[in-house]
């Protein structure tokens, strides 16, 4: 196996054709440098270097060792200068998990800023349901993900981020769609079109029925928050979803909602990681800048 130490020295005094130069640049004696080369020469059986004067130039098999080891130092020096950006966060990847709903209402602002901070790394984003997010952090698919807190794992860390309102939508033609406040017993009793099990907003909608003693009716389990709403609008049933991702339909009138008579509920949008995980430059920024995102504005 070659002596890279030995190829290095080589390589220095075959650049700059000469053994003194080579122990400057190498920081070391010059008699250190000619007793290397001599190692490296007897080991292999071959001659590098000739006398030229008062000078030395390559042999054959020295220029053509030479030039292979141009090339690899021309490696090293890449790959220094590779290691040095993704220290400085200037190239890397994270991956990152988010529910479907998150990643439309909440990543993308998170994204953005964290995109100007560090233009160079490359985000690629993964959704599904919380449930699945966490199974992504434990498979190691993703490094941090943006969920509700569906199920308390010894392995993933969990830091509150922000609360989301879960509200009960319906059509506008609805019976229920003027009452002043929505009974959850009422509720049982209507056709529901409820998100899947995994999510936070099912997990939430299960317990509020638990603490009521109501089972609630389901006509229909699905991850499309559009085809919720859309069959809601049209009178197909009733549903729940985060605020935020009913917003704009309430503004323009497509959908409207009515209070839960046993008061407001809140899902926790949490950051988690895993916590015996060792996390990378990027995703050690990301979260630095989810702490400045959470300082300078108001809860998501």
């Amino acid at each position: 196996m070659i002596n890279l130490n030995q190829l290095r020295v080589f390589y220095s005094v075959a650049d700059n054709l000469s053994f003194t130069k080579a122990a400057d640049e190498l920081c070391i004696t010059q008699p250190a440098v000619s007793a290397q080369v001599k190692i490296f020469e007897d080991l292999w059986e071959l001659k590098f270097f000739k006398k030229k004067g008062r000078g030395i130039c390559l042999t054959d098999e020295g220029e053509t060792l030479y030039q292979y080891a141009r090339q690899l130092f021309e490696y090293e020096r890449q790959i220094e200068s590779l290691l040095d950006d993704m220290r400085q966060l200037k190239q890397g990847v994270l991956r990152l998990g988010s529910t479907r709903t998150y990643a439309r209402y909440l990543m993308p602002r998170m994204m953005r800023r964290f995109h100007k901070k560090y233009p160079e790394i490359k985000l690629i984003l993964d959704e599904g349901s919380s449930m699945d997010m966490c199974l992504s952090l434990l498979e190691l698919k993703n490094e941090i993900a943006i969920i509700a807190n569906v199920k308390d794992d010894p392995d993933i860390q969990y830091i509150p981020f922000s609360e989301e309102e879960v509200i009960p939508i319906l059509g506008l033609n609805h019976p229920l769609a003027t009452e002043d406040f929505l009974p959850i017993e009422c509720c049982s009793r209507e056709p529901i079109i409820m998100r899947e099990i995994g999510s936070g907003t099912r997990k939430s909608i299960d317990e509020l029925f638990k603490q009521h003693d109501c089972t609630p009716n389901i006509l229909m389990e699905t991850a499309n928050t559009d085809f919720i709403k859309q069959l809601v609008g049209r009178g197909g049933g009733i549903s729940f979803l985060v605020k935020e991702a009913v917003l704009e339909d309430l503004q323009e009138g497509r959908l409207k909602t009515i209070p839960f008579q046993s008061g407001k509920l809140y899902l926790d949008a949490s950051i988690a990681y895993l916590k015996r995980q060792p996390l990378s430059l990027p995703a050690q920024a990301f979260l630095q800048t989810l702490d400045e995102l959470r300082a300078t504005e108001h809860p998501i």
